[in-house]
């Protein structure tokens, strides 16, 4: 595994893993090792990434050669240097087209390790949808409110003098999505702030005689697991996979700390 590029620290998670929580982990892994991983899952043989093969430059490794453009004279870099920092920050790779323009025939993963270009082949792909697709809207989620507006600058300089394309185009962060579903459905969501989880949790934690649980423990239970995978019981919060993560609360802890880290405050 070592020599596939796989941490040392996600090792046992490598050896547990399953056909249903394979993508998960590779999700997590350097692009070279999650590839090798789903090489062998279907089968296949794939190269060693840490062979140690002697090389007179180490930017002819073709990791390196994934990772890294040299270059070859002084004019090259000074046209990239000259090139507009706004233009560097929505640069397609060429070898990054066939992801934005390939037809899937239906959902489709792009995985790779961060600085890979999943960010803005997800930009160029959502203004290719709204092109390709004149009637359609496109809905482009990311994860965190602060993201969605840095792609929604991006995608300005993308498509900044085509504005009727960017009208089918919306950019917002997945929680908004839900928000926004929800009150069209029930109305104005209530929804507990972080300060007030906090302080619940830190509540019933002064409350139990044993306090071997500290507050920031207790906090990313609930952030990551708890209220990240919907759980509802003891059961539920003793049996999820937890991959890349191990420490819990055991099964003897006090009544009232489980219930609340087992989504019951």
């Amino acid at each position: 595994m070592l020599a596939y590029g796989v941490p040392v620290e996600w090792l046992d998670d490598v050896r547990r893993v399953d056909e249903d929580s394979l993508l998960v982990l590779a999700d997590h892994l350097p692009s070279e090792a999650a590839e090798a991983l789903l090489e062998l899952a279907t089968g296949g043989k794939p190269a060693l990434a840490h062979v140690a093969v002697p090389r007179a430059n180490p930017f002819d490794h073709p990791d390196a050669q994934r990772r890294f453009r040299v270059m070859n004279d002084v004019e090259e870099l000074e046209r990239a240097l000259a090139y507009p920092w706004e233009k560097w920050t929505i640069f397609l790779h060429p070898a990054q087209k066939e992801w934005v323009e390939r037809d899937y025939s239906g959902p489709a993963r792009v995985s790779g390790s961060a600085g890979t270009g999943k960010t803005i082949v997800a930009l160029h792909r959502a203004a290719y949808l709204a092109r390709v697709n004149p009637d359609a809207r496109v809905l482009l989620t990311t994860f965190s409110d602060l993201l969605a507006s840095a792609l929604r600058v991006k995608l300005g300089r993308l498509i900044g003098n085509k504005p009727r394309l960017a009208e089918r185009i919306d950019v917002l962060a997945i929680e908004a999505i839900g928000e926004r579903l929800y009150e069209m459905q029930f109305g104005k969501p209530r929804i507990a702030s972080r300060d007030l989880v906090r302080q619940l949790l830190a509540d019933v934690s002064t409350s139990v005689a044993r306090r071997t649980f500290t507050p920031r423990f207790l906090m990313a239970e609930w952030e990551t697991v708890v209220d990240a995978w919907q759980l509802d019981s003891w059961e539920s919060y003793r049996d999820v996979k937890r991959l890349g993560r191990v420490t819990r609360l055991p099964e003897n802890a006090d009544d009232a700390l489980v219930h609340v880290c087992a989504g019951s405050p």
